[in-house]
């Protein structure tokens, strides 16, 4: 048997899978599709379900220091390790607004609720009197904000506490031909033509329709951490999984529950240190494949909680771990595997893997 590649043997044995984070990989995708938005428009960030399952508050620090200064969160808790790494000049945006109970995290935390409803209007304007706050409208996701004719009530109202932001989110922008865009862009654009206000309506896929979505600030999100539908942004994450065991199978035998996979020919299979509790759906099971260096490895048999099995048969040298997220495979090659989209693999990698930060 041949020696394994330099790289294979100086990696340190683990039991638990590496998952490297690129925060200047960020930072550089931020960077590109700040230049992709229009000229004199402010480029945001979202960093919601902890910066898309890679940690909001490092992510956060390294866009703060790539020149994001408007950050937009999901829920007003989400903001609290936002607001203590980051000084004070920045703004945090809460997409579900103000909800009963979140009076006091958004008054001490300076938080920017997105109000959805006269309710939330009435909440805030009684219990925050002068705080900040911006209005999030329907244009047809039927998902958040105000409709028209609940706007049409407020709008005056509204004007005269002169809110932050005014935005909106569009359903389709991941498909730029769909008649939906243009629909949802003049809808806004006549719930909110004239009234002098800051507007936003796009994310990612809203910055890559075009100029005329921009308005005053985009809010990329996905883009930020390697997904589609920014085609060219530069990858972020890196996972690759210890080998706990190598066997040989011969034929006819079978590996993992229910026996779904059986040897054809005499096989050597390695137990991987991931599964499902780790961010690794099931229904990867019949199409994924894992890579060593340059050479493609296929699971075989079913994905279980903490296990896969990978043929490595075509090997020359017995690896000490297999890489399922890297240059050959990104998150979103894995999810076309999965039958999902990119943002549900990043946001579901596990808690057992060993993090490393890197920052070039």
């Amino acid at each position: 048997m041949l020696d394994p590649p330099l790289e294979a043997r100086s990696q340190v044995e683990m039991s638990t899978g590496n998952l490297t984070i690129n925060l200047k990989g960020i930072s550089n995708n931020w960077t590109a599709l700040d230049q992709l938005s229009a000229i004199n428009v402010e480029t945001a960030a979202v960093v919601k379900a902890d910066g898309y399952g890679l940690d909001a508050a490092r992510v956060a620090h390294a866009l703060y220091h790539a020149g994001v200064r408007q950050f937009f969160v999901a829920a007003a808790e989400e903001a609290a390790a936002i607001r203590m790494e980051l000084t004070d000049d920045v703004n945090i945006f809460v997409f579900s607004g103000h909800m009963r109970g979140d009076t006091e995290i958004i008054h001490d935390l300076n938080l920017i609720p997105l109000l959805n409803s006269f309710t939330q209007l009435t909440r805030h304007v009684e219990t925050l009197p002068g705080h900040p706050f911006g209005i999030q409208l329907d244009t047809g996701m039927n998902r958040l904000g105000m409709e028209p004719l609940e706007w049409e009530a407020v709008r005056e109202m509204v004007l005269t506490l002169k809110p932050e932001l005014v935005i909106s989110h569009l359903a389709c922008a991941d498909q730029p031909d769909h008649p939906m865009n243009k629909k949802q862009l003049k809808i806004f654009q006549s719930m909110t033509d004239g009234l002098n206000l800051k507007r936003s309506l796009s994310a990612t896929g809203g910055i890559l329709l075009g100029p005329e979505y921009h308005f005053d600030m985009t809010r990329p999100g996905i883009g930020l951490y390697g997904g589609a539908p920014f085609s060219d942004a530069g990858q972020v994450v890196q996972l690759s999984l210890p080998i706990i065991q190598i066997r040989d199978v011969e034929i006819g035998e079978t590996v993992g529950y229910g026996c779904t996979w059986q040897a054809e020919v005499p096989s050597r299979i390695a137990t991987v240190a991931a599964g499902y509790a780790d961010g690794l759906m099931r229904s990867i099971s019949p199409n994924g494949s894992l890579w060593a260096g340059d050479n493609i490895c296929k699971i075989v048999g079913r994905i279980s909680m903490d296990m896969v099995g990978v043929d490595i048969t075509n090997l020359d040298y017995e690896p000490n771990d297999l890489e399922i997220i890297g240059k050959h495979q990104n998150i979103d090659d894995l999810a076309g595997m999965a039958g999902t989209i990119g943002y549900e693999i990043l946001t579901s990698l596990g808690s057992r893997y060993n993090r490393l930060y890197v920052s070039k």
